[in-house]
C-alpha cells in the first residue's frame, strides 16, 4: 500500500513541477511530514522525483512520439504528470515493478484525479509506449 502512496506523491510533485518548472525541496519535505510512507518509500519518492526532473525532456519527447491527434500543450497537466511518472517508471527507473502494475496505477490515479475520459487516454498512451519502447527493447 505504501508504494501506491509513494507513486501518488511523485505524481503530485510532478503536477506542481508542470507549473513551476523547477524542483521544490520544500514540497518534497512537506509530502514526507505526517505521511504513512516508510523510510524506503521516502527514498523512492526522492529518487523518482530527481530522476523525473533529470529525464523530463526525454520523457516529454517519448510522450509526444505516441500521441495521436494531440500535442503536449493540449494535454491536461494532471494527465501529463501521471504519464511522466508512469513512463519514467516503465523506461528509466531501476526497480522490478511489473509494467502492468505501473500502467494500472497510472490509470487509477487518472480515475481519482482527472476527467472521466482521461483514464482511457492515459491507458492508450501507456500501452503504446509499452509496445514501442519497453517491449521493443526486450524483443531485441
Amino acid at each position: 500500500m505504501s508504494r501506491i502512496l509513494a507513486r501518488e506523491s511523485c505524481f503530485k510533485l510532478m503536477f506542481e513541477y508542470e507549473f513551476l518548472k523547477e524542483k521544490n525541496e520544500l514540497s518534497l519535505l512537506t509530502f514526507f511530514d505526517g505521511t504513512e510512507l516508510t523510510e524506503e518509500d521516502k527514498e523512492y519518492v526522492s529518487s523518482e522525483y530527481d530522476g523525473l526532473i533529470k529525464k523530463n525532456e526525454e520523457i516529454e519527447s517519448i510522450i509526444a512520439k505516441y500521441l495521436k491527434g494531440y500535442t503536449l500543450n493540449r494535454i491536461y497537466k494532471i494527465d501529463l504528470a501521471i504519464l511522466k511518472v508512469a513512463i519514467y517508471e516503465l523506461i528509466f527507473a531501476e526497480h522490478d515493478t511489473p509494467s502492468k502494475v505501473i500502467i494500472n496505477e497510472a490509470v487509477e490515479l487518472a480515475k481519482k484525479y482527472s476527467t472521466e475520459k482521461s483514464y482511457s487516454f492515459i491507458n492508450g498512451v501507456l500501452a503504446s509506449v509499452y509496445e514501442g519502447e519497453v517491449n521493443g527493447k526486450t524483443a531485441n
